[in-house]
């Protein structure tokens, strides 16, 4: 499967990929309601969001189209998020991006940063891109925040998928 970590580690954390077993320790992203209130279009039932999101997932994994990975902690082998590079369309052109989300209780930890590096490193290692964006919506301050430290630059201010965002980037 094109553009996985799998197998990969940093500091704190595992790279592996995501499994349908991972659902239940998930469903608490979507139970959040901060976890999507910049994002328009995903379900409002957070059982349907999980499992819309995990569809989309698996879908990614079998078209080669990258995908999330499940970040695991070495210190508790529990799930915190998910990171990946993900190969998406803006524009009419085919970009790759580094996306991130840390289950609401392990938020401000660093993980996102320490993950979207891991993505970043690896990405340009394998020259698997000359560049990565990051699509974050316009109100997401921590997503900003970690595209930043992660050294992108804002690009350009759009819309994706109906929703007002800034691309973030950064060249190899």
């Amino acid at each position: 499967m094109k553009y996985l970590l799998a197998g990969e580690e940093s500091q704190r954390l595992l790279f592996r990929t995501i499994l349908t077993s991972d659902f239940d320790a998930w469903l608490p992203f979507h139970q959040n309601p901060l976890s999507s209130q910049h994002w328009t279009g995903p379900p409002k039932d957070p059982v349907e969001a999980c499992q819309q999101q995990f569809d989309a997932i698996f879908e990614r994994y079998i078209n080669n189209k990258g995908g999330m990975n499940a970040l695991i902690c070495k210190k508790t082998t529990d799930l915190v998020g998910f990171c990946g590079l993900l190969m998406q369309t803006v524009k009419g052109k085919d970009e790759l991006e580094i996306g991130y989300s840390i289950l609401p209780s392990y938020w401000g930890n660093g993980y996102a940063t320490e993950a979207a590096i891991k993505c970043k490193e690896v990405a340009f290692v394998n020259a698997w891109a000359p560049h990565l964006i990051s699509i974050i919506h316009v109100d997401n301050l921590p997503s900003k925040k970690v595209a930043l430290k992660i050294g992108m630059e804002l690009r350009e201010t759009t819309s994706y998928k109906q929703n007002p965002v800034e691309i973030f980037a950064i060249n190899h």
